[in-house]
């Protein structure tokens, strides 16, 4: 059985998305994951089981359906791929909680920064299946939308630290 941990789209975010995390605990463990835990109220589920990225994020994704009467995009991540989008941070100079990460299902397309509106300060890089966006001046005072983040979920890096820490224990 394998920690990973399940990133919730737009949940307890803004006032939009409501969903208490007693039971996100509740959906795992009758989805049949053990250890399930979840970190902040921003809908990071923490748990062990015994099957692959994409069956965990479709059972999920299907019972928030069912339970919530409504969709909730879901990313799964390993501790391993948690540690390396951590290394791979392409701006270390930053705060780590000014730096969000956008993660996706798949990489975004190659000209996706080029798409960005409202930009000013913000510096975007993507690696992979992530988009990493540094908001010198906070995420809350930016007007940056970048239409190729939108089926992800974000989290900074001070939350991803902390969430590949609580997968190492759990292993």
């Amino acid at each position: 059985m394998a920690a990973q941990v399940a990133l919730l789209r737009a949940v307890n975010v803004g006032g939009t998305g409501k969903l208490d995390m007693a039971e996100l605990r509740e959906i795992a463990l009758n989805l049949g994951w053990s250890d399930a835990r979840t970190y902040i109220a921003s809908g990071n589920l923490l748990f062990t089981a015994a099957m692959d990225a994409a069956e965990v994020k479709a059972r999920l994704e299907a019972a928030l359906a069912s339970r919530l009467g409504r969709a909730t995009g879901v990313i799964v991540r390993t501790r391993a791929e948690l540690l390396a989008l951590i290394a791979a941070n392409p701006f270390p100079h930053a705060a780590p909680d000014r730096t969000l990460v956008t993660l996706l299902d798949a990489p975004p397309p190659p000209d996706a920064t080029a798409h960005a509106r409202g930009r000013k300060a913000e510096e975007i890089a993507v690696i992979g299946r992530e988009i990493f966006i540094h908001y010198p001046e906070g995420a809350g005072a930016s007007r940056l939308r970048l239409p190729a983040a939108a089926a992800g979920t974000a989290r900074n890096l001070n939350t991803l630290r902390k969430l590949a820490k609580i997968l190492g224990e759990m292993s």
